[in-house]
């Protein structure tokens, strides 16, 4: 990803579907955005392939999770003449994981059940990701991650697990050193949201700044989905740190930005990822702004090619792309170039789901649309990057690449 087109990957937000009922809340198994196509559907002398997705279409973390099926919609039909050529009907298959590891489970057991699943594009959280990817083990189901930065999702030894994007031990240590060099920062108050995700983050970046030897104010765990942190904000405004970094997602974050300023916290809050949304400015106001993210996603409307995919995406959906609909692309694609390869090396015909997992594992510099990606043997990216970000009054400006 030097040249990479992936250092185009974005900021802006998107939601909305061009398939039904989206938003509503579904259970485990609930097929929340409807397919391309059903089995009745399909031509004479074709066979049915889906590609699931698994993200959060209902929900406070609906937004970003709907971006992710989108993006991964966009790829199928874009491929889908292709498939059609070798007597595929290629399907999109979503499914509402609400954020909630159960759920998350619950859908992964229904996908396996169904045989016409070759590959899911998923999740948008570590914490859903990696009990869900036990499930797609056991049913030798192909996973490739548009979003999860969770260490220990690829550390487990799974054949079917891959992601497109950087770990949170590549992302700590670009943001510390960030932090440090370009902003000047001497202490720190880490806090967190006890997920896979923000915890997980939010250790690795503790290690950082301590290796760096800025000073530790305070570590402190907080409850996703509350409404008032005064508590523990109350506690690190009179520490007076020079940097509050919140290891979390958007939705508490902003709280907590909103809070803190009224509190007279008068530093600056940074944190990963899980902070891109332009959701963060109706929950935060003008708090919002100068708060500092480090991510996976880069600036996709820097070239001209990113460029024409946010119109092709803008022409498809009548929504601006999310945060992870590009990387949901790419994963999308990635999946479908294993599919199309296990289908030639079965003789032209519809593939296993194992051979699909040993295919997608086997991809090796593979450019999608702003990705090259090449697995590793945990199923790491090795081209995978980090990006800061900065909010401005309207909207989150991209900084640059975070050297690490």
């Amino acid at each position: 990803m030097k040249k990479k087109k992936s250092a185009f990957l974005l900021s802006a937000i998107l939601t909305g579907a061009l398939l039904t009922a989206c938003g509503a809340g579904g259970g485990a198994g609930n097929n929340a955005g409807g397919t391309t196509g059903e089995n009745n559907g399909a031509q004479a002398g074709t066979s049915v392939i889906k590609i699931a997705t698994q993200s959060p279409l209902s929900g406070p973390q609906s937004l970003e999770g709907e971006g992710i099926k989108l993006g991964a919609e966009l790829a199928v039909k874009d491929r889908a003449e292709d498939f059609k050529k070798l007597g595929i009907d290629l399907q999109l298959f979503p499914q509402d994981d609400q954020a909630d590891p159960k759920i998350g489970v619950s859908n992964a057991e229904m996908l396996i059940s169904d045989a016409d699943v070759l590959a899911v594009v998923g999740h948008y959280n570590t914490g859903v990701a990696i009990p869900a990817s036990v499930k797609y083990e056991e049913g030798q189901l192909a996973m490739v991650s548009p979003a999860n930065t969770g260490v220990q999702l690829t550390e487990e030894g799974k054949k079917s697990v891959n992601r497109l994007v950087a770990r949170n031990d590549q992302i700590a240590p670009a943001a510390a050193k960030y932090a440090k060099e370009k902003l000047g920062i001497k202490s720190v108050y880490f806090l967190h949201d006890k997920t896979a995700y923000g915890q997980g983050l939010a250790d690795e970046v503790r290690k950082a700044f301590k290796d760096l030897g800025v000073q530790e104010l305070g570590y402190e765990g907080v409850t996703a989905g509350e409404k008032d942190y005064s508590s523990v904000i109350n506690v690190l405004v009179a520490q007076k740190p020079d940097l509050v970094f919140f290891g979390g997602m958007y939705a508490e974050a902003g709280i907590i930005a909103k809070q803190a300023k009224e509190k007279g916290f008068a530093g600056t809050i940074m944190g990963g990822e899980g902070l891109e949304s332009n959701d963060m400015y109706k929950i935060a106001g003008p708090a919002a702004e100068g708060i500092i993210y480090a991510t996976v996603v880069g600036d996709i409307r820097s070239q001209e090619e990113g460029k024409k995919w946010v119109e092709k995406y803008k022409a498809a959906f009548g929504k601006d792309p999310g945060a992870f609909s590009a990387f949901a692309y790419d994963a999308a694609l990635v999946a479908l170039n294993g599919i199309e390869k296990a289908i030639k090396e079965n003789g032209g015909k519809k593939p296993s789901r194992e051979q699909v997992m040993n295919a997608v594992r086997g991809t090796t510099d593979f450019s999608g649309q702003f990705t090259k990606v090449t697995f590793d043997e945990k199923g790491d990216n090795k081209f995978s990057q980090v990006y800061i970000y900065r909010y401005g009054k309207e909207k989150a400006e991209f900084v640059g690449e975070a050297s690490k």
